[in-house]
């Protein structure tokens, strides 16, 4: 870690250099550990450390960026003449809101020594036991044990300055048979909370019940979704409609719908950057404080999340969800999800189905059409049909095309406990549980 101090002392050098211009520089740090395995084996031991400075570049109305990981002088001279450069071959944008201003930041706990310091030895004895337990079942277990330390700082010429440190934990496996696979993934801020051995033998149980899958025919079946396809649910919803920017060019599914019922009344989603449960970010990228911000209440639609470009177009204060510099043409994303709870377990959700599929995971979803939020993809990792209650047999993977607008509105129990996962991009977290809904549409069937 460089800390506070240091990561203070570094923007300041990089400002300097920028002389009477506005400018924004956003520092990040990454020290990383991961250990992968395949074939029951550990294969991969490596650590990573980089420090990247991002600068924006002002002219007017003209802006430019460059980024480099040079923290020598003649790096930081460097990177700032590119920006420049880049901003004087930019044209005037008349949107540009200025700078953020200072700004008082919520402390919120995000960072663990224990996690910090974990060992290779750790993680090693960790995937160890899950290995072992694959081998026991003949079963072929791979996946990646990653802990490490993400800082990171945001500050300006207006004397905005931003600081954040947090540790991150993650493991996931895929456990195979021939016919058969199963996948589990935890993530945490503290590493103790994640349980490896039962993450580890919930995708080996998958995988052993999965042998021997038969074909269905496809069409629209009640589905029990456990909390990865929630957190599919609630990603796509955020790429294609939670943002300002959505809103603005008319191609969210909340367009026209704001205050409507359009999903059902147990449905609340919010995003909560300073919520500890997450993967807490008391600031965005552009040093603006972070606020919880109901998206969805009781079925309704509430309104986007906004940065300032969109806010200062849409005649909206910024809710705190700028991306980084690079991003920033995605407009604003929720970063920390989360999807209320509600009273029932999975069990409890499968006994209560007459005819159905459990589905542990969706795979390689795609946008179609985003008024509604219309997406295609694939089951994976576990698929089994309900009958009488009863997970009666495993089925072959399916193909679905379905708004998940509308599968939301048909939600029919709501899992009584919550899953944090972080994605690898842009550490974006979601809080997710299972969920049982009325109606979801299956196009096909692999062979």
């Amino acid at each position: 870690m460089i800390g506070k101090k240091e990561a203070r002392k570094l923007c300041e050098q990089v400002l300097a250099r920028c002389q009477a211009n506005e400018a924004e520089v956003m520092l990040t740090v990454t020290d990383g550990a991961l250990t992968r395995f395949a074939n029951n084996i550990i294969h991969q031991n490596v650590a990573e450390r980089d420090v990247v400075f991002s600068l924006n570049y002002f002219i007017g109305k003209r802006a430019g960026s460059a980024s480099t990981n040079r923290m020598d002088p003649t790096g930081l001279d460097e990177l700032v003449r590119r920006a420049e450069a880049n901003a004087q071959a930019s044209p005037e944008d008349p949107d540009y809101p200025g700078l953020s201003s200072p700004a008082d930041y919520t402390a919120v706990p995000a960072f663990d020594q224990s996690t910090a310091d974990f060992s290779p030895d750790g993680r090693a004895t960790a995937v160890g036991i899950v290995c072992r337990l694959a081998v026991e079942k003949d079963l072929n277990a791979s996946g990646a044990f990653s802990t490490g330390v993400d800082e990171i700082a945001i500050a300006n010429s207006n004397g905005v300055f931003a600081y954040h440190a947090a540790t991150n934990a993650d493991f996931q496996t895929v456990v195979m048979s021939d016919d058969s696979s199963g996948r589990a993934q935890g993530s945490a801020w503290k590493v103790h909370e994640l349980s490896i051995e039962t993450l580890g033998g919930q995708a080996i149980r998958t995988a052993e019940q999965g042998h021997n899958p038969r074909k269905i025919e496809p069409g629209d079946y009640p589905v029990v979704l456990e909390h990865y396809v929630t957190e599919d649910l609630l990603s796509m919803l955020n790429f294609y409609g939670m943002g300002a920017r959505a809103m603005m060019e008319g191609r969210s599914w909340m367009a026209d719908r704001v205050g409507q019922q359009i999903m059902d009344a147990r449905v609340s989603i919010w995003d909560d950057g300073l919520d500890p449960r997450g993967a807490p970010l008391p600031f965005d990228f552009e040093g603006v404080p972070k606020q919880r911000v109901d998206i969805v209440k009781n079925g309704v639609p509430l309104g986007p999340v906004y940065d300032r470009y969109t806010g200062r177009k849409m005649d909206h204060p910024s809710t705190g969800h700028a991306l980084p510099p690079q991003m920033r043409g995605f407009g604003p994303v929720a970063m920390n999800l989360f999807m209320a709870p509600g009273i029932s377990s999975v069990p409890e959700m499968i006994r209560s189905t007459e005819r159905g599929l459990y589905i542990n995971r969706f795979w390689y979803t795609r946008l179609m059409h985003p008024r509604d939020c219309v997406i295609t993809g694939m089951t994976r990792d576990g698929v089994f049909l309900i009958e009488d209650g009863e997970l009666t047999y495993p089925v072959k993977n399916l193909r679905f095309t379905q708004s998940y607008v509308q599968a939301l509105a048909g939600v029919e129990a709501i899992g009584n406990t919550t899953h944090l996962l972080i994605s690898e991009f842009g550490r974006m977290g979601a809080c997710v549980p299972a969920l049982k809904l009325k109606a979801f549409t299956f196009t096909g069937s692999t062979v």
